[in-house]
């Protein structure tokens, strides 16, 4: 890979060109998204996900501000607020527009003066530094194109004891099942994108953009070089997700 060029999925392209693609294989998802999740991890995100949230601990007492990148449909934002008291604040940000839409429909009234939704890129956050005491990120980090900058910004607008989390698909280390979750992952996944979205390139995509993601002591190092210390990572169900932590010291 060239500094003027990266991945999509298994193909080389212009790095400028990658988060056009990336947004609109989420526009085409979209408005499924959620159902897609469910019918590919057999209802497993939401357990990982209520596993990311139980990891962030939102305090039920004081105020809680919490950012929650590349989360527009708000499966991750919702819980955190479940889980907070009423002192605990959200930002949802993601590039994709489509992806806000759902999630602000979603949330409807139900948390008045809590949630905002912003249309923005990881990568260049517009938001101050040092404000936000936990940053999360579930299932989108690979689809960053500079996924080093995007750890950079995290870092920066986290507060002094924050804490960075990224859930993140990762490499499956059991004999035998990491040839059967293969198999499934590309014969199975795109052809039930078909189904239910009537898109199986999206899907195809996704799943080779998982093949190509760091391995976890990789993005750990990666973690490590944003600036953030004591940096650790836990795998679930077998390796086919982890759990990234960092802390701003």
């Amino acid at each position: 890979m060239t500094d003027e060029n990266t991945h999509f999925g298994f193909q080389s392209v212009p790095l400028g060109e990658k988060q056009g693609k990336v947004n609109e294989v989420f526009r085409s998802v979209a408005g499924r998204y959620d159902l897609m999740n469910d019918l590919m991890s057999a209802g497993l995100h939401r357990i990982w996900k209520d596993t990311l949230v139980n990891t962030v601990r939102p305090p039920r007492d004081r105020p809680f501000r919490h950012l929650d990148v590349a989360g527009g449909t708000g499966d991750v934002a919702f819980r955190i607020l479940d889980a907070g008291g009423p002192q605990t604040h959200v930002t949802v940000l993601d590039i994709n527009g489509e992806m806000l839409k759902v999630g602000e429909e979603r949330a409807g009234h139900a948390y008045d003066g809590r949630i905002d939704f912003v249309e923005a890129n990881a990568e260049e956050l517009p938001l101050e530094s040092k404000t936000y005491d936990a940053y999360t990120i579930a299932f989108g980090i690979r689809n960053v194109p500079r996924i080093d900058a995007a750890l950079r910004e995290a870092h920066r607008v986290l507060k002094p004891g924050g804490r960075f989390l990224c859930l993140e698909f990762s490499k499956v280390d059991v004999p035998v099942l990491d040839r059967i979750y293969d198999a499934y992952s590309f014969n199975v996944i795109p052809r039930l994108g078909q189904m239910v979205t009537g898109d199986a390139e999206s899907y195809q995509y996704l799943v080779e953009s998982i093949r190509r993601f760091p391995t976890p002591a990789a993005f750990a190092r990666m973690i490590e070089e944003a600036g953030f210390k004591r940096v650790t990572h836990r795998s679930l169900t077998a390796g086919v997700v982890a759990v990234h932590s960092g802390w701003k010291i």
